[in-house]
């Protein structure tokens, strides 16, 4: 999926069209949060790796006001969608298999 396409605002979805492949809207709802959940995680991971290259054990109050390097990465990772939005980005584009358990594999469209 290209984040780029991704909305930056929240907009209003509609109830029933988002619980269609579900066939419920709080099922939905979990399979969005455990989706968000999923790209949160892998985000923090991605920003604490990149973030540790800077890291020292010696490090000045100076030299963390003052690296730049660092603030750059932080502010790329705030501009990002939030996960909840990509999360229903993915959701909306039939990208996302979800599974109940108890039941088989799931593709958006529930088949």
């Amino acid at each position: 999926m290209d984040r780029k396409k991704v909305p930056s605002n929240t907009i209003t979805r509609d109830i029933k069209t988002l619980s269609q492949p579900t066939g419920n809207i709080y099922k939905s709802v979990v399979v969005l949060a455990k989706r968000a959940n999923q790209i949160a995680l892998a985000e923090k991971k991605e920003l604490n790796r990149k973030l540790e290259e800077f890291r020292s054990d010696r490090d000045t109050l100076e030299e963390v006001f003052e690296n730049r390097e660092q603030i750059e990465i932080s502010k790329l990772y705030e501009r990002q969608p939030k996960p909840s939005l990509i999360a229903m980005e993915e959701f909306q584009a039939d990208e996302l298999y979800f599974r109940v358990a108890g039941e088989g594999v799931h593709d958006e469209k529930g088949e």
